[in-house]
């Protein structure tokens, strides 16, 4: 048998930590956000590495991947915010329990909290998220992205990572 509140005990993130690094991506997002919005054009392209990556500057009406961008749903942007706005708060929830978890998990909510923050900040702000960030190999792009997917990303695979590598309980 094991003793689940000693395990997460021992192994947990305080939750100022994960407070300091929600907020953390936060501001980071913010910022690249806010460089890219009064420097970058629509039209312009700066390569950082040729032929793999470079920043543009792209608004996202849809969610991750594009996903609803083209739709013409009646209030789809009400319906994101208030989607978004519903997994703010169940973030917040969780974080309040993060005593309760090991660090892969509550690494991975703070990072999801933080990428959500930014996002839901840009879509309450013009309605839509913007997106900088271009990987590509040749003609090849994978969807341009922010600060926030990224955070987001990374923070559920570590919850994916936390769940796999979880004690079983027979």
């Amino acid at each position: 048998m094991v003793d689940f509140q000693l395990y997460n005990r021992r192994r947990s993130i305080p939750p100022w930590f994960a407070l300091i690094l929600s907020l953390s991506v936060f501001a980071l997002d913010r910022w690249s956000k806010h460089i890219v919005e009064t420097t970058v054009g629509f039209t312009d392209t700066i390569h950082i590495i040729p032929n793999f990556f470079d920043i543009v500057r792209s608004q996202n009406p849809g969610v991750a991947f594009g996903l609803f961008a083209q739709s013409n749903v009646p209030f789809r942007t009400t319906i994101l915010i208030a989607f978004s706005v519903l997994a703010i708060v169940i973030l917040a929830v969780l974080l309040t329990r993060i005593r309760r978890w090991d660090r892969p998990t509550g690494l991975g909510v703070a990072l999801v909290f933080g990428g959500a923050l930014g996002n839901v900040f840009d879509r309450l702000r013009a309605g839509m998220v913007t997106d900088f960030l271009d990987f590509y190999v040749g003609t090849h792009h994978w969807y341009t992205f922010n600060i926030a997917d990224t955070a987001i990303c990374i923070g559920a695979g570590l919850l994916i990572l936390s769940m796999l590598r979880a004690p079983h309980v027979t």
